[in-house]
């Protein structure tokens, strides 16, 4: 049987690894939110809502992770599309809680913690995990349902 291959020595180099590859950048993203939000900390303690910037390390890795998944979208269909719609859900939340700690620094109140982009990147973080290292819970997966 022939594979489709779509973007030719992409797929042979990349294909079988892509799965690991969003975990690895899912997990990159959730240490630079962390990185991100101690900086938000930081710059609102130093300057107000207007010194705060977005971070760029973890809007590269947000932009990164949002590639790697739609390819892994054209590599398999039905778990692409699931965890590209939890990552797209995550990088919306992403948006609306860095607005919050803005919100939050003109009001001078303490930056509370993003705690819908964690909630959101753990249920990805879940998924993601579940797919790519399945083969560790195969023999006990197959057994209970199988």
């Amino acid at each position: 049987m022939q594979t489709l291959a779509m973007f030719g020595p992409l797929d042979t180099i990349v294909g079988p690894y892509i799965e690991f590859i969003v975990l690895g950048l899912l997990v990159a993203n959730m240490v630079t939110r962390i990185v991100a939000h101690r900086s938000h900390v930081n710059q609102n303690n130093d300057g107000g809502a207007d010194a705060m910037s977005r971070s760029m390390l973890h809007n590269v890795t947000t932009a990164l992770l949002v590639l790697a998944t739609l390819y892994y979208l054209t590599w398999d269909s039905y778990a692409g599309l699931v965890s590209g719609i939890l990552i797209l859900g995550m990088v919306i939340t992403d948006f609306f809680e860095f607005e919050a700690r803005l919100v939050e620094a003109r009001r001078d109140v303490p930056l509370d913690t993003p705690k819908g982009a964690i909630a959101a990147s753990v249920l990805a973080l879940l998924y993601v995990a579940f797919q790519t290292l399945f083969f560790i819970v195969e023999p006990v997966w197959t057994a209970i349902v199988g």
